[in-house]
C-alpha cells in the first residue's frame, strides 16, 4: 500500500539559513505521527511542503502517492489542516463558513459538521471575528473534519489555549483517528500531547531527523546509564551513541541512545561495567536531544 506520506531526502534553503538538511519520513494509514522540536527546528517548513506550499530543491515529496507541487488539487482535497494561526475570514458567521468550505469539497458532510459544531457548542450564527481563540479553534477544527480527509495536519493547534479546549480538540482528534482510520500528523511543543495521541514520534532539530519510530520504541531506545570503571577517569569513555556525560572518577553517568548489549560490549572494552539504567520519559529526551526545557500546558 501506498504511504499517506512520504518524504524523501527533502533539502530546503532559505538564503544561506538549512531549514531542512536531508529529511525522509514515511507515515502510513491510520497512524498519528507526533513531530516534536524547539521553535525553529522545521517542523512548520516540513508540513509546508506536505502541504505543496513549498517546493522542495532536492528529494521529493509525495501525498497519496501524489506531488503536491504537481497536483495540488488532488492532494488537498484529501487533507484536513489546522494550525496555531487558524486563518478564517473574521467576517463570515459559521453557517456562512459552512457553505463556503462545502462549495471547495465534494465530500462535505453537513450533518456532521453540525455535528462538530453542537459537540463544541459554537452558535452557528456567530460572527468568526467575535469568536474567543478557543472557540475559532474548535470552528477550525470542525472545518478541518467535516469532509472527513484522509489525512489531518495539525501544525501547533492548541498553542496558547486552555487546557479545557485542548483537551477537546485532542479528544475530537483521538475520536476521528479511531472511529474513521484516519491518518494524522501532529505537530505540538507540549510532549504530554504528544504521548496523548501519537503512534510514532519524529524529533526535528536544525532541520535534521534525529530520530522517527514508533512511540513506545523510541522511549525504549533511550536510557540513562551508570557505569563504574576499574579504574579512575579524568574524562568520560569514548561510548558509540552516548551523550550527556556527567560524572567524575570511576563513576560515570550518560544518556544512551541504541540497544544495550551494544553498550555492555563497549562498556566492557573502556574497562566498564553497566550497573544501573533506566528508561528515559519522552520529556527528559527531548531536553537531552534539543538542550532546551520540554514546555509543559
Amino acid at each position: 500500500m501506498t504511504d499517506i506520506v512520504s518524504v524523501q531526502n527533502v533539502t530546503r534553503k532559505f538564503g544561506s539559513k538549512v531549514a531542512l538538511h536531508d529529511v525522509s519520513l514515511t507515515l502510513k494509514k491510520g497512524k498519528v505521527l507526533g513531530l516534536i522540536g524547539e521553535n525553529g527546528a522545521g517542523k512548520t517548513t516540513l508540513i509546508k511542503h506536505i502541504l505543496g506550499l513549498l517546493k522542495a530543491q532536492q528529494g521529493t515529496v509525495r501525498i497519496f502517492g501524489l506531488d503536491p507541487i504537481d497536483d495540488p488539487v488532488g492532494v488537498l482535497a484529501n487533507i484536513g489542516y489546522l494550525a496555531e494561526e487558524d486563518g478564517l475570514p473574521s467576517w463570515m458567521r459559521v453557517y456562512e463558513l459552512q457553505r463556503y468550505y462545502q462549495g471547495f469539497y465534494e465530500r462535505w458532510d453537513q450533518p456532521y459538521a453540525e455535528e462538530l459544531r453542537s459537540r463544541f457548542k459554537i452558535d452557528r450564527k456567530a460572527r468568526i471575528g467575535e469568536l474567543s481563540k478557543g472557540q475559532r479553534a474548535r470552528v477550525g477544527l470542525m472545518a478541518a473534519l467535516a469532509y472527513r480527509p484522509e489525512l489531518l495536519l495539525l501544525d501547533e493547534p492548541s498553542s496558547g489555549l486552555d487546557p479545557i479546549v485542548r483537551r477537546e480538540i485532542l479528544t475530537s482528534i483521538v475520536r476521528a483517528v479511531a472511529s474513521e482510520d484516519r491518518t494524522v500528523l501532529f505537530s505540538s511543543h507540549l510532549l504530554s500531547e504528544i504521548e496523548m495521541v501519537a503512534d510514532e514520534v519524529a524529533m526535528i532539530r536544525d532541520g535534521k531527523i534525529l530520530f522517527c519510530d514508533e512511540l513506545d520504541a523510541v522511549k525504549q531506545s533511550h536510557l540513562r546509564v551508570t557505569l563504574v570503571f576499574e579504574n579512575v577517569r579524568a574524562t568520560p569513555p569514548e561510548i558509540p551513541d552516548t551523550f550527556g556525560w556527567e560524572g567524575c572518577g570511576s563513576e560515570w553517568t550518560c544518556l544512551f541512545s541504541g540497544k544495550a548489549p551494544t553498550l555492555d560490549a563497549a562498556a566492557a572494552l573502556a574497562g566498564g561495567k553497566v550497573v544501573e539504567q533506566d528508561w528515559l520519559s519522552l520529556d527528559e529526551i527531548f531536553i537531552a536531544r534539543s538542550g532546551v526545557e520540554a514546555s509543559h500546558p
